[in-house]
């Protein structure tokens, strides 16, 4: 499929800046993925819409605040982390590193800006020494991976330096709120550098309902990063190579995902980044037992799936989503989902209709 056909008119003032004072007070697109029709609700009637019999799943990825600012102190054999008296330490001009993935033992793939300043062998020291990197290995698009010197706890050292990565389509800087609001009611687990943001309009109070219901909620993990919010940058859909992401799915979840398909009941994903968790896992246990209905096993693995339209759905039935960018590999997965004509016409009602779009917008049930 060519990339031209995931694309649609936004006006900029559609682009949400700052979240709304509530979190449930965002406007919800209800779409009916059979008929393409569509209903303008508020997301706080999500509770009652249900049917009552719904399996929810929420990624409780909790985001590090994973933008560093840091110098480049020059190419040099001594390990980061060790003295060189010999060497005269000067720090160049400022350079941007975002975490994206971690790697084990000390090291994390980044991406750097300005990319074309950081070579191999570089280090880069944060703050006033409290983290320092090394370059050990560059790829295309910025993405470097570099190798930390041990701290005693290194998350604490990037909640301290460290500021909350809000995507580019934010002209402005992160703010004390953004530590708050751009993080779920809900996340504790893994290292994520971007939001599910679909979760972001839960409150406590909303969970609530929902239980009250009697409704079942489950939860996994995906460490959101590249995989998610990285540009196509190719002209057809299937040549575009989609970054691993790590996810886990616990055995109580994968137990409740068999349990609601063994009932018929539907599966509703909080997220594309769900979506991409248990497509994924069912897509690869269907490689390995050809099964008929390949259901997501317990377990801790990496999202490589890319899904479009003409790509099997195996697992999810409906969708809670907030609105995406033009000609993205996430137009793309809802697409797969309710149909690229039905997601462009509910996408230029949205517009007209004032919705505020991206991550701090407002949201789309898709079912």
């Amino acid at each position: 499929m060519n990339l031209s056909e995931f694309d649609f008119e936004l006006p900029p003032e559609s682009i949400a800046q700052r979240p709304l004072a509530e979190r449930d007070a965002s406007r919800m697109l209800e779409l009916n993925r059979a008929t393409g029709e569509w209903f303008d609700r508020q997301f706080r009637e999500f509770p009652d819409l249900l049917r009552g019999d719904e399996l929810i799943v929420l990624n409780n990825a909790r985001v590090l605040p994973a933008r560093l600012f840091g110098r480049r102190k020059g190419i040099h054999a001594t390990p980061p982390g060790e003295d060189n008296p010999e060497r005269e330490l000067h720090l160049a001009a400022e350079i941007e590193v975002l975490l994206v993935r971690p790697l084990g033992e000390n090291r994390w793939e980044v991406l750097v800006k300005p990319g074309r300043k950081v070579p191999v062998g570089e280090h880069i020291i944060f703050g006033e020494g409290a983290l320092e990197a090394v370059v050990e290995e560059r790829g295309d698009f910025g993405l470097r991976v570099v190798r930390f010197a041990p701290v005693p706890n290194f998350q604490e050292a990037v909640a301290k330096l460290g500021h909350i990565p809000l995507p580019p389509y934010i002209k402005r800087e992160d703010d004390a709120a953004d530590r708050d609001r751009y993080q779920t009611v809900y996340a504790r687990e893994g290292t994520a550098v971007a939001a599910p943001t679909a979760g972001l309009h839960f409150t406590p109070e909303t969970l609530k309902r929902i239980r009250d219901r009697g409704i079942e909620i489950a939860e996994v993990t995906l460490d959101v990063g590249l995989g998610t919010f990285e540009p196509v940058r190719t002209e057809t859909l299937e040549d575009h190579k989609i970054h691993a992401e790590t996810y886990e799915i616990s055995q109580a979840t994968a137990d409740s995902i068999a349990k609601a398909k063994q009932a018929n009941r539907p599966i509703l994903a909080v997220g594309t980044t769900v979506v991409r968790t248990l497509e994924d896992a069912a897509e690869k246990e269907h490689a390995t037992s050809n099964a008929t209905q390949a259901l997501p096993r317990a377990g801790r693995t990496e999202a490589t799936i890319f899904l479009y339209p003409g790509k099997p759905i195996r697992v999810v039935d409906q969708l809670l989503t907030n609105f995406h960018l033009p000609q993205s590999s996430l137009l793309a997965l809802v697409s797969t989902l309710a149909g690229r004509e039905n997601i462009l016409r509910a996408y230029r009602r949205a517009v007209t209709a004032g919705y505020r779009f991206y991550s701090y917008g407002d949201c789309m049930l898709i079912r």
